[in-house]
């Protein structure tokens, strides 16, 4: 019998990686003597979460000089900020997007449509030097080690132009975006030189806030005035509660955090080391028991899974803005002789971040108002699983058990836009290709290849993800979404070549280039080192028809596919 050699890993620890190697004792020291670290109580914390081991561990101080860009509106960040010393401003406005790194969104007409067919570079991932020339009103320059600060040069302008406000010593920002993975809502920048702040990994602001009432009322009466309305809004039935119901509902629901924030970077270490194992999926709540109330997802994804066998069969995959529980509750709530209890299990997919509306919230203010075309249909308990029809939510029973396993697996529902190929009626004829390179000037932005299941293979592509953790640490916002269509896209102009989102993709999407001028040559920087630049699929953003690749395949082979919406996945393999 052939021996069978297990793959060994290091198990992670919670401090594997400091946030920053460089903090000392002293430093921990100084930030116990300011607000609100020196008013937390030390003994509110386990000894394996101490106080001065999150801040030993889970903080960074940052030093920024007058006008140079903390975070911008529209970034996705890991992290929130205090201030220590100096003020900085928060622009309330939206500033050109060209400040902020990005490129401004444009179409291409119909004749310059026409005239890339003849006018592409003869060498690839060319420019000319107009091309890369960088918007006037933002210049960048090196910091502390290295660190790459963009900095304002116009700011009585924007002064001019836009509503600020003054954030001083001891205030937060950014917590909102750290904790619910959302999109930052504002730009802010330092208002005076040399101004100091702390910045706070998520995991170390989970924690403060976990252990220090003060800190976790602060955090979530600020979640509760400028994000929790509009969430709830979005949820269908919470729409037709008024103002003052809405309320109600807020001052009860309760936030949550499952899984890992960082998620995409131990997938892509086990992918990359041909593991298949990964860490339990921590379960928020389980089949079988009481509803305690709806949970709504808010950001990352959940696994609806039901016991089949001595196991659990994958059903679906809930994204932000789906519900899990409402049925029970609204079934019991209806039918109080006849409970149920939970038909499904809801599991975290690398992170997830919830609302919880409690049931007696559901039952005394939502459920009594909700007009009876939205109320959902009785709860039938099923006995025997493997003789009754389908369920609306079985997902498997659409596209298949093992694709959806695949999709689940390989984490591919993150994708709006994945392109996915039928290997079946693909003839390798590179058409798809070569239409994607006359689109980008001789610059094929993907490669024909990725991981299959059966005849379905999803390329390498750039799926413009909802949860874009390559956009996390750009230093420059050159990767972005477009102003048009919410595509992620990297200006060239702004991307230094840090790898930032190369490393972060977890799908190899994005690779790294070394740019040439149009005669072919290298670009190089002072150091005569080579210039790269991050690259990847733009979903043909500025052409007029879509995705040019799509488009040229002969065979109707090639799709690019919302994977959040499997019913019209369904229908395309069904075709």
């Amino acid at each position: 019998m052939a021996s069978v050699t297990a793959l060994v890993l290091d198990r992670p620890q919670r401090w594997d990686n400091a946030f920053d190697s460089e903090m000392t004792p002293e430093m921990v020291a100084r930030l116990l003597q300011l607000a609100p670290f020196r008013d937390m109580k030390a003994e509110n914390f386990p000894k394996r979460l101490a106080l001065s081991d999150i801040l030993q561990h889970d903080v960074r101080i940052r030093r920024f000089d007058k006008d140079e860009i903390v975070v911008r509106e529209g970034d996705y960040g890991t992290s929130a900020f205090m201030i220590m010393s100096g003020k900085v401003r928060v622009v309330l406005g939206n500033l050109p997007a060209s400040v902020l790194g990005r490129r401004e969104p444009t179409r291409k007409g119909i004749f310059r449509v026409l005239a890339q067919i003849f006018t592409s570079r003869k060498e690839p991932e060319s420019f000319r030097p107009s091309q890369l020339k960088q918007d006037s009103r933002v210049a960048a320059r090196k910091g502390q080690n290295d660190e790459v600060k963009v900095f304002l040069q116009d700011v009585p302008r924007i002064l001019d132009e836009n509503k600020t406000a003054i954030l001083e010593p001891g205030e937060f920002f950014g917590e909102i975006a750290a904790l619910s993975r959302m999109p930052r809502t504002a730009t802010v920048f330092a208002d005076t030189d040399e101004t100091e702040l702390l910045e706070i990994r998520w995991q170390g602001l989970r924690d403060l806030m976990r252990y220090d009432n003060g800190l976790h009322e602060h955090i979530d009466a600020i979640y509760r005035k400028r994000a929790l309305a509009a969430a709830l809004r979005e949820i269908p039935f919470f729409r037709q509660l008024t103002d003052s119901e809405l309320q109600q509902v807020m001052a009860q629901t309760e936030f949550g955090t499952y899984g890992e924030y960082d998620w995409s970077g131990e997938y892509k270490r086990l992918a990359q080391s041909g593991s298949g194992s990964q860490k339990p999926e921590a379960v928020i709540a389980a089949e079988g028991d009481y509803p305690n109330g709806v949970v709504i997802i808010r950001a990352g994804f959940g696994r609806l899974s039901q016991k089949f066998g001595n196991g659990n069969r994958t059903l679906n995959y809930l994204g932000a803005g789906q519900a899990y529980g409402f049925e029970e509750i609204a079934h019991n709530w209806q039918n109080p002789k006849a409970p149920v209890a939970l038909q499904h299990s809801l599991r975290v997919i690398g992170y997830t971040h919830v609302l919880i509306v409690p049931t007696a919230v559901m039952e005394s203010i939502v459920l009594p108002t909700l007009p009876k075309r939205l109320m959902p249909d009785p709860v039938v308990e099923r006995v025997d699983r493997e003789i009754v029809a389908p369920e609306p939510v079985d997902a498997a029973a659409k596209i298949g058990a093992d694709t959806l396993e695949f999709l689940t697996e390989n984490r591919f529902f993150n994708g709006t836009a994945s392109m996915v190929i039928d290997l079946d009626r693909c003839t390798r004829c590179d058409d798809c290709v070569r239409a994607c390179s006359t689109a980008h000037d001789n610059n094929p932005r993907f490669l024909r290849h990725g991981p299959s299941n059966g005849n379905i293979m999803v390329a390498n592509a750039c799926m413009h993800c909802v949860d874009p953790v390559c956009m996390i640490g750009c230093p420059t916002g050159a990767i972005h979404r477009d102003a048009f269509g919410g595509q992620v896209v990297i200006n060239p102009i702004t991307c230094i070549g840090c790898r930032a989102c190369y490393n972060n993709c977890p799908y190899d999407a994005i690779r790294m280039v070394e740019i040439r001028d149009t005669s072919g040559e290298f670009m190089v920087d002072q150091d005569m080192k080579p210039i790269s630049k991050a690259t990847k699929c733009d979903l043909c953003v500025e052409q007029m028809t879509g995705p040019a690749c799509e488009r040229a395949c002969p065979h109707g082979a090639l799709k690019r596919v919302n994977l959040n919406e499997l019913d019209a996945f369904a229908k395309w393999l069904k075709r």
